[in-house]
């Protein structure tokens, strides 16, 4: 399955899992459907030093990129709305979170032109050190 940018789409977004359930009884459910590169499970991790890890618990979805798209699709085909120890999952192809840019390759957002013409203003019109030291240069 290919997006219309050539890219395929090889990750997939798995909700409501249960508390019970760890990266490994994911992997071991999905890697049924193909060859899986990783397998992610959100923390409520707020990255202060003094957490241990062993006691975050996951935020109740995940994604599971496999190697191929064929294989994601396989994945959703099969599991989406079964049940993994007794909660019914809502698997579907993983999207970029909303509301977050997504500018061309690795870029910086402010090498687009659009987001200079929105957000920049000449440097005269803000007061910048250019336009300071022009108005110094007169005296």
């Amino acid at each position: 399955m290919e997006d219309s940018g050539g890219k395929t789409k090889k990750t997939v977004f798995v909700g409501g899992i249960g508390e019970d359930v760890n990266e490994e009884i994911i992997m071991e459910t999905f890697s049924t459907f193909g060859d899986i590169i990783e397998v992610q499970l959100p923390t409520n991790a707020t990255g202060r030093p003094h957490e241990n890890p062993a006691d975050l618990k996951h935020r109740g979805y995940g994604f599971v990129t496999y190697s191929s798209a064929g294989d994601a699709q396989d994945a959703i085909d099969n599991m989406d709305m079964n049940e993994l120890r007794g909660r019914v999952l809502k698997v579907n192809l993983a999207r970029p979170m909303k509301g977050i840019a997504q500018p061309a390759g690795n870029r910086a957002i402010w090498e687009s032109e659009e987001w200079l013409k929105q957000h920049a203003k000449p440097v005269a019109q803000v007061g910048g050190e250019q336009g300071s030291i022009l108005a110094h240069a007169g005296h």
